[in-house]
């Protein structure tokens, strides 16, 4: 019995190693470099055995368990790993494989062949021969020359050897090797070896024929025409003549489609033109591309749509925070939907059921013609059911970025059950873009719709179009216009892209479009969705919405999900408060997540004692992140004369802002050409600062006419309409201001200084003005009182025509304000304005400082 031996195991990939044989073996990976290292150390013998599938790792599971034991030869290092010359001498099977100083090692036991039962029957004498005469006609097929071939076998007497030469060196995959390799009877093996080197002989036989065959027929042509009808021959011979077989299929697959009558015409007349192109022109490759995009389109699938409310309410929940307008307008949309099929169900069971005694009185009186009809009848009922349900709104979600836009649009598909499909608009300037190319242009295609369509595999999926207001315009056509006809209700239904040229059905499509900013869409575009306003997110809103997404999923990011890691409510509001300044979320999910990495950070490095009971604190906020990156306006600490409170909105969110006035008398002096002159009511010139726009400086000139002309009802003294400068600033004189919205303040301010009366600290409002004093409406009141109130503030003043806009704010904010609504200016002042001090204490300038100063010094 053969002894058993402990030998490293060298994994072969792509390879098999039979005995008698030598290989070049190229070895790069750790375990097996280390497997080698082993047996040069040793008797340089090493256990040879493939690989079941091709991986980088190899385990036990995925070697075979027959192999060879074969000795290194020459090995050559280098940067990548070594060569090495393997010499197989006999075959073994692993009776266990193991592993130790990383690499694998295996308990292996040499297997005898079996040799035939007698060496001289003439039965095997000719099977040794024939294989012989083959194998030698092979190498000589193969280019190989005969005395080479001949010089190679003839040195190979012995049976099971030659045989074993032979497999080595025909081609054949890895598991038919290994199969040959596991063949231990010689006989057997001899007899595989020479089935598989007559195949390969009979491959070069038909390689030769074709080759032959190709030469004759083409002469003289060229190397790329050549090598065309080389494949046409090989494929003629096998019998796969698949330009019919192709049509034939793109035919049967179009029969099947529910196309319109024109659409079907249009079909069969490419068809036609298919087959009478030759297959390897650009035509033909041109009509195939085309009627393959006619196949894949989705005519006729449609997504069953879940009408249950209850389920949707939980999905749009559990995905989103707030938002109630949106939930509510998806909501009453399933709500009609399920009302409408409801109706439709009904009225078709009625008539199902008059179609069906139709159907069978028909029968009986032997009309099977008119019984089709009742058949065809129900049938359109049922998609025309299907069409009234599935016509939808077409929706523009309008806010500033972070809020959730284009994240519902995906939970309302999933709430609907319907495919989802997105398409970015943002910078797309050609009308190509959503009409597609017309097929005479090199490299067609279609639109962006009708490849959303493609994608989504329905006919009625949620197709989202986003950022449909950064649509650019150019010479190639204007993109917002080839929109207006996908988002009218009217015509979708026929909608033709320039690439197919037949009609396709969108009127199915439930169309979401999203927005930053609704003023850059054109009015056109606009008039055909319905606008849903998302507003920014209060402070409370956005804790809430850290607590329940935002923390759980950073903290799973960071690998802190197995962690019960834990914000207090005063560390998220930390966060919300002083550390991001935005209406949506994004910022705060980045600092929450900078928070989780630097945690993750120091639980790795074994520094936790400063996280008590995993715990994030304020004061470990503060840590964290370093000083804080925002610092908010925050209300006065007392009333002032000459400065006001107003409110503003940017994208961000909204805040207030302090509007500053002041009064210097002239003594003499002319005003400066850059001053606004206001003639009238003696020399009174108005100086604005604080980089104001146009609108701002008109409000400014406007109140400052006001206040001249109702000065004895404003108790403006007689002296402050003479020779005066009134200089007018808004802080951040960096950031560029404007809108009719800071006029009350501006007027609130400018008769603060000229009448003395203090402005209320409390008090902070908004509004346009008139030169009669009347308070017009403005907008973003939800986000400017959020900002007010933020800020500290407890009273606002809105004008009379927003008294409506309160109902938007939060009741748990609005129970903390106080409310007045003005219609005129003198309404306000009574309500912002306290009583003069006498004698006036105003806030004094540089400019008046320096004159009483030089006065004094003068005396």
């Amino acid at each position: 019995m053969a002894n058993r031996q402990t030998l490293p195991v060298l994994p072969l990939r792509g390879t098999v190693i039979f005995p008698g044989l030598t290989a070049p073996i190229a070895a790069g990976r750790p375990g097996t470099l280390r497997a080698i290292e082993s047996a040069l150390k040793g008797d340089r013998l090493v256990f040879a055995v493939a690989q079941k599938d091709n991986t980088d790792e190899p385990t036990p599971e995925i070697l075979y368990s027959m192999g060879v034991i074969a000795r290194i030869g020459q090995v050559q290092r280098g940067l990548g790993g070594v060569q090495l010359l393997l010499q197989g001498e006999q075959r073994a099977t692993a009776l266990q494989y193991g592993t130790g100083d990383g690499f694998m090692n295996a308990v292996v036991m040499p297997v005898d062949e079996l040799g035939p039962l007698n060496e001289q029957d003439p039965a095997f004498t000719a099977l040794h021969k024939e294989t012989r005469e083959r194998a030698a006609e092979l190498g000589e097929r193969r280019g190989l020359p005969e005395e080479v071939v001949h010089q190679v076998l003839d040195s190979v007497t012995e049976p099971g050897r030659f045989t074993d030469l032979v497999a080595g060196y025909i081609d054949l995959a890895v598991p038919e090797r290994q199969g040959l390799l596991e063949t231990l009877s010689v006989e057997e093996r001899m007899r595989r070896v020479l089935v598989h080197v007559q195949r390969q002989i009979g491959m070069i036989e038909a390689q030769e024929e074709i080759k032959s065959q190709v030469q004759e027929e083409l002469g003289e042509r060229q190397r790329e025409m050549y090598l065309r009808e080389q494949l046409k021959a090989i494929q003629k011979e096998l019998g796969d003549d698949d330009q019919s077989r192709e049509v034939t299929e793109l035919r049967d697959k179009l029969a099947k489609l529910p196309l319109s009558k024109d659409a079907r015409a249009e079909v069969e007349r490419e068809l036609g033109r298919l087959e009478r192109a030759g297959r390897e022109s650009m035509e033909a490759q041109v009509i195939r591309t085309y009627l393959e995009w006619i196949a894949e389109l989705p005519w006729g699938n449609r997504s069953d749509d879940n009408l249950d409310l209850q389920r949707a309410q939980t999905v749009l929940d559990d995905d989103h925070y707030g938002l109630p307008d949106v939930k509510d307008r998806v909501l009453e949309f399933l709500a009609v939907r399920q009302l409408r099929a409801k109706e439709l169900a009904e009225e078709v069971e009625q008539k199902g059921e008059t179609s069906a005694a139709k159907l069978q009185i028909d029968r009986d009186t032997a009309n099977p013609s008119l019984g089709e009809g009742a058949d065809r009848a129900i049938t359109d009922q049922k998609e025309a059911k299907a069409r009234a349900m599935a016509k939808g709104p077409i929706l523009l979600f309008v806010g500033p970025p972070g809020v959730g836009k284009t994240s519902i649009a995906k939970s309302i598909a999933r709430s609907l059950g319907r495919e989802y499909v997105r398409v970015a608009l943002g910078g797309a300037r050609d009308e190509a873009d959503i009409r597609g190319h017309r097929r005479t242009y090199v490299g067609a295609m279609p639109g962006r719709i009708i490849q959303g369509m493609k994608q989504a595999g329905t006919k009625n999926p949620v197709f989202l179009l986003d950022e449909v207001d950064k649509l650019g315009t150019s010479f190639q056509g204007d993109p917002s216009s080839a929109l207006l006809e996908v988002l009218d209700p009217a015509q979708n239904d026929s909608f033709t892209d320039h690439y197919l040229n037949i009609p396709f059905d969108l009127s199915e499509v439930l169309f979401i479009a999203t927005a930053n900013f609704i003023q850059n869409i054109p009015g056109p575009l606009l008039d055909r969705m319905e606008v849903v306003e998302f507003a920014g997110y209060t402070e409370r809103e956005k804790a809430e919405i850290a607590k329940k997404y935002l923390i759980p999923r950073q903290m799973e990011e960071a690998g802190l999900g197995s962690r019960t890691m834990k914000f207090t409510d005063d560390a998220v509001m930390e966060v919300v408060s002083r550390y991001t300044r935005e209406s949506g979320v994004r910022q705060l999910e980045r600092q929450i997540g900078a928070v989780a990495r630097k945690v993750a950070r120091k639980i790795a490095a074994g520094d936790t004692s400063e996280l008590t009971d995993d715990t994030i604190t304020q004061e470990e906020v503060r840590v964290l992140l370093g000083r804080p990156r925002v610092h908010p306006e925050h209300a006065a600490e007392e009333n002032e004369v000459g400065v006001a409170t107003g409110m503003y909105y940017t994208p961000a969110g909204g805040d207030i802002m302090f509007v500053e006035a002041a009064i210097r008398r002239l003594q003499g002096a002319q005003p400066s050409d850059k001053d606004t002159q206001v003639s009238g009511w003696g020399n009174v010139s108005l100086i604005l600062t604080g980089q104001l726009g146009d609108v701002m400086k008109e409000s400014a000139r406007a109140a400052l006419t006001y206040a001249a002309t109702h000065a004895s009802t404003l108790e403006i003294p007689e002296d402050r309409l003479g020779s005066i400068e009134v200089h007018i600033h808004v802080p951040a004189g960096a950031i560029p201001k404007d809108g009719p919205s800071a006029g009350v303040t501006m007027a609130t301010a400018l008769v603060s200084a000229m009448s003395g009366r203090p402005v209320r600290k409390d008090v902070a409002m908004t509004g346009e003005i008139t030169l009669r004093g009347r308070v017009l409406p403005i907008g973003g009141v939800k986000e400017k009182v959020l900002g007010a109130h933020r800020a500290g503030i407890t009273t606002i003043i809105l004008p009379k025509d927003n008294e409506a806009h309160i109902e938007d704010i939060p009741e748990d904010v609005r129970s903390q304000l106080k409310f007045h609504c003005v219609r005129t200016l003198d309404e306000l002042f009574e309500l912002a304005l306290l009583p003069a001090v006498r004698p006036v204490r105003t806030r004094k300038t540089e400019m008046e400082q320096a004159e009483e100063e030089a006065k004094k010094t003068a005396a």
